[in-house]
Formats: structure tokens, C-alpha cells, sequence
């Protein structure tokens, strides 16, 4: 039986005299033979136990017909009966506007099992209620009342749900009748108000600006009235934000009605009118831009309510579902306390995430499971996500049945124990108790609860877009199909409370305010000077300087206080053993790249600069190398040592992040929109995972400053370097992140050295808060890690700086001699440095590794260049192929740079695959290009 039947304590007040007696004796024979007791009665002891009939419920079966003797099934056909209503009903709802779909009601007959109505009506109302309702008198009352409930125009699905204390919770709701609070007289006029507002702005546009696109909600214009009541009962509850993602149709009257942005300032947007010239003067509503800009129905905004409470909708690309895991991230910053040492402090009542989905899009898009996927995971939990699927009953041109393989598009969830409500849209009264028992829901568990919003599309995919070509039937009904304002306005005149010619009167004057805020814009549109935005004067400076040094005192304490275990903590030996080598090693000028790391984090966060590190295997890091929690060998008790730095001002965290990228990815990048202040790190596993959130960097990473105005800077980890192990796990794909670098939109680096990472760290953290902030993509080594030659000395992390080139040690001391400078970036100067060790036999060489190669040092190494006048190449070497890695994004460059010399390129030849596949071709491979990179130049004779 379902676990749905939750309130029922026990049958078997419903049985007395022989009944009870054949039941007991039944019972024992179930203990000794179970296989000889008849299949029902297995099921009920199995459920409800021995048959013993307490005090309690004596007392009510003395007031309520006792069940025929011998017809215990009768008894337990009702209960599954009413068990079938409660888990099934909703496939029997009215929830389809439209009528289009058959209705299962079979499931739900007394005749499926074996029943009548005299049958139910013996049988005592107590068997199927905790609290039996006050009108339900017996059986039959109790049955036509869970249909009543269930098959209405909200259905239920929540039986997948585990824990009893939520089922129990839900189904108390439902039935009890506190899920049906009627609306007062003036709440369902300001309905009707509302109806009236977001179908005129859909309609007014629609006839004023013929043939603009706007992506329309109608057919769903409860959506609205869905999210009035969610962010009231939130408000009510002391939630402070709200967090809102979407797609782009239905945004725009989101936007209007949720967001307050004006009719004057929406319709400018139509009218190619500066919108700055209807920005409120409360100043309560905030909107950003970019200065190439984006659609209409791609942009967000901010507004304050009047409580104080934040609303934003998220900025979205047209790429549906991909700001969900951003608005999720933004959201979990607003429930985060970074300012104090430690762990962040989480409060889940601070801020509730929204995110609206298409009906399509729910089950087709894989990114909508990754972040359902967060919601009980430590590091990306928000307490709680409450999703509205605007269900129009087809994606595009595609029917329900091509485009996924469930009964509803929600289902997907029920694996993550999300309830899931049904609502028909065109009941706005039912959308507001759905609204309210959703936010409630949130706010009592902190879990995911869905709300599937069931109504249809008006229009085609956009408003010039033809659906009867694709869809003839549907769309033969939505033209003879009245509008929800409509017919919620019968609805309230039939009650008495309105006049028709009330409401006749309110769609005339709504129209003529949108009219009227039209006339507006058209006056001020000659005040318009069409001023264009410009990037922003701070983000036009490729390399900002910026002091990073650190006392040098400091960061010895600091390096002891990171040896520094609490009381009884015994780390794994041998791990005790590589971090107690960091002592030596700071002394000794071997310090590595996961300790240079972990002492930039730690005067990061001394600096009052908050810390988020989160990827896969982040903690430990990929290659064994990090260390940032370590785990008590005797008892797996965690100690994270950065926790414990004397003089910390700000808080670090680093989470295992789920195997999931492209969620991640946009997850950080939301958190650090929403919390500029931290220093929000990603790192993929290897390099080329990243390929998997790809999206996250062309939408949304790349390009959102100069589309939408916003700032970002978050670090992204790509491990990247050729060591032989196959084409998956060497490159980072380098060269997408080099072919989208354009505007100073990012930093893309290169580093061979762990100190100028220290100061890059130190330089991004810096940056945070300001103008100037940009993302930061680093492609980070694998066999650097450990490479003496890559270590740094605390000279160097004391006192120097990031640098955008770094020369060759011991090359160049005879500038007269050098015939060949060769340029490159990465690991493999590393191995040219292992090369030509201290530069002995190579004064026709000289060497400048490229650490920053966004934006391009052109003038720094034009000035190396002028340094040796008898040079006569410039080699770019690199260890990927030639049509991948750097080569071609710094080509031109190195073009204008050579100034007549000759240009060559040095290392594997174009290759569709990223390297080869065994580690031995890798080592030929590599060998050869060294040797051809440091080979003294031919003679011309």
C-alpha cells in the first residue's frame, strides 16, 4: 500500500464482535503461517500491526456502524480505495484549461474495488481520518469528500515523499481544509485587478508595437498571481531576498508586475527610447547595462519592497535553463555570513530562490536535474527552491509525446523527493492557495517543492510565429477559449460582487493607463539624446598594478599557524609528513604550488577578503597537492588549518563539489555576482570537464559585463599540461577561452611558477569590489605542482609581484649573441628551462614565458625583443597542436612583434584529437619540439 494513507492510526475500530475476533485469530496465525492468511489481511497486519483496538478508538467505533460480520475486506478494499484517491487522484484533476486531455478516473471507482455505495456507507469515517471532517458522517462521506479534494482543479503528488512528518504535514493540509482559505470580497477584487493588468500590458503591446517579439505569457497569466503570493507569504515569514530565474517568456510581464518596473519605462524599450529617462525617483528599482547590450526579454532588474525585502530576476541568455544553478548561487550568497573567520555562518530564512521552468524544458534539459540535485548537498543547498513550471503544453512545435517519455514534465523530481502541486491556471483563486501552501511548504522543511502551472500558449513560440501550421488542434481551442481575466470576471459577477459593467470598466481604464504611459514615452522620446554606453574607464586598463606584497613576518607566522593541529587531531602519516616539509620548504625556496595557494588564501582572508573554493575533489585536490581539510586518521573528524590563522577577517570555505560541471560553474558565478566580496574559485578536475559547462562561459562568463553590466571575478582552475595521459586529460582546450577574450572581459594565464600564482590570487582578490573586476582563467598546471623549478622562495611571495613575463634565467647575458627568442607559455617552458639549465652552449638563445596571455604583454616583450638587435627568428613553441593551445590567438601579435624577422611556430603539427594516446608518442613527441625550439637557427650561406 502507498505510504500516502499517513493519518489513518488504525482500521480496526471498524471491526467488533466476530469480525474482530476472526481478525485476531487471523493475526495469530500471520505470525506462525504467514503464507496460509489470505493476501489482504498480510497487507493490513503488515501495515497497521497487531489487531488490538485502543481506549480511543473503542469509543468511537461504539458511535459508528460496525462492518458485516465476515466482511473485513470491504474494510480494507476502503482503505486502499481512499489510498488510490489520495496517490492517483491527480490523474482524474481538472487541471487542463483547455480539456485536451483524457482524464483517468477508472483508478479512483468504487467498482475497482469491488465496492458500493451501501458498502462505503457501513463503514465508520474514522478509518480513513485522524480528525474526521466536521460534513463527513460516514464511509461513502469520506470518499466523495477525498475526491472532491483530490480531482479539483489542484492536484497532489506526494507520495514519493519519504519522511512521514512531511507526508503528514501535506496531507493535513490538503484535508483539513486549511489548504482552501477563501478569499475575501476585496482580496478577489484586487484579483480581478490583477488579471486585468498583466492581460492589458500583453494586449496593449501586442497592438501598438505590431510584430516585436515579447515571448508572451498569456495562457499562463496566472504565473503573476502565483508569484504575488509566494513572495507575500515568504515576505510574511521574514524571508529578506528573492531570487528569480526564468526564461525569457512571460519575463517581460514579470518584470512590470514583480519587479515594478514602470509601464513608461517597459514600453521605451519597445519605442528605441532611453529607458533612463523613467527610472523611478524612489530609487527603489535598480537596473544594470552592458554596452553592447542584449533583447528586451533577456534582462533582469532588482526592486526593494517597501518591507525592505529584495526581489531580483536574474539576467538570462536565451539558453532556457541554464540560469537556474546562477540564481541558485546567488541565492545561497544572500544565506551566507562571510564575514567572520571560519566557515561561513548559513541561514536559509535570509533568502528563497525561484526559478520558473518550461514545461519542455524541465525533463529535456540536463542542467534542471544537476541543481535539483543540490538541494541537500552542504556547500550548494539554499534551503529550498521552489520551482514553477509554466506549462503550456507544447515546447515550440513539439507535442508532449515527442518531447518526453513521462505523464507530467515535473516527474524527473520525484526522484529527489520534491511534492509536486498541479494547478490549473485558469482558476486564479487556486493558484493563490498553491502560492501560499508552496511558500509555506518551503519555509517549514527547507526543501525543493514544484508547483506545475497547467494552462496553454495564446500565441505561436512568438508573436509572429503561426501555430496552426504545427498544431491546428490545439489552437482550434485556444481561439474559442476566453481569456483567465475573463472568465474569473463572470466568475465574480455570478458571486454578486461585481457588475459586468464594473468589470468592463476596469479593462477600459487599465488599457487607457498603459495608453496613457505610452503618450509619455513619446513625449520624452524628443528629450532623448540616444547616448551610447561606453566600457567603463577602469576596465580599459589591461594590466592593473596593484601592490601584493606581504611582510615577511607574516607569512612565516603564518606558515607555522598552518602546522598548528587542534588537540588530539592525528593526520594520516604520510601526510603529516608532506605538510610538515612545508616548514623546511619555505625556508628552503622549494615551496610548491599548493602551498603557495594555501598562504595566498590565507592573507587573502586576513586581508578581509571571504574565500569559496569549491570543484570536485577540491578539498584534497585532483592531484593529491592541496590539502585544505585534512581527516583525523583514527576517527575521520575533519580540521581545516585556515580556520585557525591568527588575525583572519573573513571567512574560507572548500567544498567537494557534486560530479556535476556546467551546474557548478554557474552556480559559483552566481554566488559571486550576488557577493562581489568573495573570492570565488572553481576548479575543474581536469582542465577539459570544463568542456561540460561550456555554456556557463559563453553565456554568461564571457560576455554578461558588456551585455547586461554585471561584474564578476570569478578564478576558474583549468589543470592543463601534457604529460602522456591521452587526449582527455591534458589540454584545457585553452584556446576557446583565448578566442572569446575580447574588451578586457577576463584575465587568461598561463603560469609556470608557483609565486607569480600566489600574486595572481593576491591581484584577483584585490580587484574584487571595483571597476576594474574581471573573471580570472587560469590554466593551471598538473606536473608543475611538485617541479622544483616551478617552486617558489618567500623572497618572492614577501615582496614581488604577479608578473605578466617572466625571462629565462640564465639566457640573454649576451645580448649580441642571441639569434632566436623564443616565446611560449606554460609547462613546456618549463621543459625548456629543464633544457637548457643554467645556459651554458645556448647564447643564441633567449627565452620569455608568457604568464598572462589575455590580456597580451605586447609592449613588455616588444621591450625584451629590442634588447637583442641581432635577432633573426621568433619562435612560438608549444606542446599542443598547432590548430589548438595559444598559437593562433597570439599569431597577430607576434607578427606585428617581429618586425621583419622571421616568424615560426614550433610544435605538434594540426590534429584533431588534443594529443596523442600513449605516453610514449607523447615523450617523442615532446622531445622533438623541445630540441627544435633550442636548435641554434640554420646558416644561410
Amino acid at each position: 500500500m502507498s505510504n500516502n494513507v499517513t493519518t489513518v492510526s488504525s482500521p480496526w475500530s471498524a471491526f467488533s464482535g466476530p469480525n474482530l475476533g476472526y481478525v485476531m485469530e487471523q493475526y495469530d496465525l500471520f505470525l506462525q503461517s504467514p503464507e496460509e492468511v489470505e493476501p489482504e489481511l498480510v497487507s493490513l497486519f503488515q501495515q497497521f500491526g497487531a489487531p488490538v483496538v485502543v481506549e480511543g478508538e473503542v469509543a468511537v467505533a461504539s458511535h459508528t456502524a460496525a462492518a458485516p460480520a465476515g466482511d473485513y475486506k470491504k474494510v480494507l478494499a476502503a482503505v486502499k480505495l481512499a489510498d488510490a484517491i489520495r496517490s492517483r487522484g491527480h490523474l482524474a484533476a481538472d487541471i487542463y484549461p483547455l480539456k485536451n486531455r483524457e482524464l483517468q478516473t477508472a483508478q479512483i471507482e468504487e467498482s475497482a474495488f469491488n465496492l458500493s455505495a451501501a458498502d462505503l456507507a457501513e463503514i465508520p469515517a474514522a478509518i480513513f481520518f485522524k480528525d474526521v471532517p466536521a460534513n463527513v458522517k460516514n464511509g461513502k462521506d469520506a470518499i466523495d469528500y477525498l475526491k472532491a479534494i483530490y480531482t479539483d482543479k489542484v492536484a497532489f503528488e506526494y507520495g514519493h515523499v519519504v519522511a512521514t512528518e512531511e507526508r503528514d504535514w501535506i496531507q493535513a493540509q490538503i484535508e483539513s481544509g486549511s489548504f482552501k482559505q477563501a478569499l475575501s470580497a476585496d482580496e478577489k477584487k484586487a484579483l480581478l485587478d490583477r488579471l486585468t493588468r498583466v492581460e492589458n500590458f500583453e494586449k496593449f503591446i501586442h497592438k501598438t508595437f505590431v510584430g516585436q517579439k515579447r515571448f508572451s505569457g498569456e495562457g499562463l497569466d496566472t504565473q503573476i498571481v502565483l508569484f504575488d503570493e509566494i513572495i507575500k507569504t515568504a515576505e510574511a515569514k521574514n524571508v529578506e531576498n528573492v531570487r528569480i530565474g526564468m526564461a525569457h517568456r512571460g519575463r517581460l510581464n514579470v518584470l512590470t508586475h514583480i519587479l515594478n518596473k514602470p509601464y513608461d519605462m517597459m514600453f521605451s524599450d519597445f519605442a528605441h527610447v532611453s529607458n533612463d529617462l523613467f527610472m523611478p525617483e524612489h530609487g527603489r528599482l535598480e537596473i544594470t547595462k552592458g554596452w553592447t547590450g542584449d533583447v528586451k526579454y533577456h534582462m533582469g532588474a532588482s526592486y526593494n519592497r517597501e518591507s525592505g525585502m529584495n526581489v531580483k530576476l536574474a539576467y538570462n541568455p536565451s539558453h532556457l535553463e541554464v540560469g537556474n544553478p546562477v540564481v541558485l548561487g546567488a541565492t545561497r550568497a544572500t544565506q551566507d555570513d562571510t564575514s567572520k573567520p571560519g566557515q561561513p555562518i548559513f541561514d536559509r530564512t535570509k533568502g528563497l530562490g525561484i526559478l520558473v521552468h518550461g514545461d519542455a524544458a524541465f525533463p529535456g534539459q540536463g542542467i534542471v536535474t544537476e541543481v535539483l540535485n543540490f538541494a541537500k548537498t552542504e556547500g550548494f543547498t539554499t534551503g529550498g527552491t521552489i520551482h514553477i513550471i509554466a506549462n503550456n503544453m507544447i515546447g515550440f512545435t513539439t507535442e508532449h509525446y515527442d518531447s518526453r517519455s513521462s505523464v507530467y514534465s515535473s516527474d524527473p523530481a520525484k526522484g529527489y523527493e520534491v511534492p509536486v502541486i498541479h494547478v490549473n491556471a485558469d482558476s486564479p483563486e487556486a493558484v493563490v492557495q498553491v502560492g501560499r501552501f508552496a511558500a509555506n511548504y518551503r519555509q517549514t522543511f527547507g526543501k525543493d517543492i514544484i508547483v506545475d502551472l497547467v494552462g496553454y500558449r495564446r500565441h505561436g513560440h512568438n508573436e509572429t510565429d503561426d501555430p496552426t501550421v504545427t498544431n491546428p488542434e490545439t489552437y482550434k481551442l485556444v481561439s474559442k477559449h476566453e481569456t483567465v481575466r475573463a472568465l474569473y470576471g463572470a466568475q465574480l459577477v455570478a458571486e454578486g460582487l461585481v457588475t459586468a459593467d464594473d468589470v468592463a470598466a476596469l479593462d477600459t481604464a487599465i488599457y487607457a493607463e498603459m495608453q496613457a504611459a505610452y503618450d509619455h514615452v513619446k513625449e520624452m522620446a524628443e528629450k532623448d539624446d540616444h547616448h551610447h554606453l561606453e566600457m567603463p574607464e577602469e576596465l580599459k586598463v589591461e594590466f592593473p598594478q596593484i601592490d601584493t606584497a606581504v611582510g615577511a613576518e607574516r607569512l612565516e607566522k603564518i606558515n607555522e599557524e598552518l602546522l598548528v593541529f587542534e588537540e588530539n587531531f592525528e593526520p594520516q602519516k604520510k601526510l603529516g609528513k608532506i605538510l610538515e616539509k612545508r616548514r623546511d620548504a619555505y625556508a628552503s625556496a622549494k615551496v610548491d604550488w599548493g602551498h603557495a595557494e594555501t598562504l595566498a588564501y590565507a592573507t587573502i582572508i586576513q586581508d578581509g577578503t571571504p574565500v569559496r573554493f569549491t570543484g570536485q575533489d577540491a578539498q584534497r585536490g585532483t592531484f593529491s597537492q592541496r590539502h585544505l581539510v585534512l581527516h583525523d586518521k583514527n576517527n575521520g573528524n575533519v580540521f581545516t588549518p585556515l580556520h585557525h590563522i591568527s588575525g583572519a577577517n573573513a571567512s574560507f570555505t572548500v567544498y567537494n563539489s557534486p560530479l556535476t560541471e556546467a551546474g557548478v560553474v554557474g552556480f559559483e558565478y552566481g554566488y559571486n555576482l550576488e557577493n562581489s566580496h568573495v573570492l570565488t574559485v572553481w576548479e575543474a578536475q581536469f582542465g577539459d570537464f570544463a568542456n561540460m559547462a561550456q555554456v556557463m562561459f559563453d553565456n554568461f562568463i564571457s560576455g554578461a559585463r558588456s551585455k547586461w553590466g554585471q561584474k564578476s571575478g570569478l578564478v576558474i582552475l583549468l589543470p592543463h599540461g601534457y604529460e602522456g595521459q591521452g587526449p582527455e586529460h591534458s589540454s584545457s582546450r585553452m584556446e576557446r577561452y583565448l578566442q572569446m577574450s575580447a574588451e578586457n572581459n577576463w584575465f587568461v594565464a598561463n603560469c609556470s611558477n608557483a609565486g607569480n600564482y600566489y600574486h595572481l590570487l593576491r591581484r584577483q582578490a584585490a580587484l574584487l569590489g571595483t571597476e576594474g573586476v574581471r573573471p580570472l582563467v587560469v590554466v593551471s598546471p598538473k606536473s608543475l605542482l611538485r617541479h622544483p623549478l616551478a617552486a617558489a622562495n618567500a623572497e618572492q611571495l614577501a615582496n614581488g609581484s604577479f608578473q605578466e613575463v617572466i625571462e629565462q634565467p640564465g639566457l640573454g647575458a649576451k645580448p649580441e649573441a642571441v639569434e632566436r627568442i623564443v616565446l611560449g607559455t606554460g609547462k613546456v617552458m618549463i621543459d625548456l628551462a629543464e633544457r637548457v639549465k643554467d645556459g651554458e652552449g645556448f647564447d643564441h638563445l633567449h627565452i620569455i614565458r608568457v604568464e598572462q596571455l589575455y590580456p597580451f604583454p605586447k609592449e613588455q616583450v616588444a621591450g625584451i625583443i629590442a634588447k637583442y638587435p641581432n635577432a633573426k627568428e621568433i619562435v612560438w613553441v608549444q606542446e599542443e597542436p598547432k590548430n589548438q593551445g595559444s598559437w593562433n590567438y597570439a599569431l597577430e601579435t607576434l607578427y606585428e612583434l617581429s618586425e621583419g624577422k622571421k616568424l615560426r611556430y614550433v610544435g605538434r603539427p594540426a590534429m584533431s584529437s588534443t594529443s596523442e594516446g600513449d605516453a610514449d608518442s607523447h615523450k617523442a613527441a615532446q622531445a622533438a619540439l623541445i630540441e627544435e625550439a633550442v636548435a641554434e637557427p640554420v646558416k644561410v650561406k
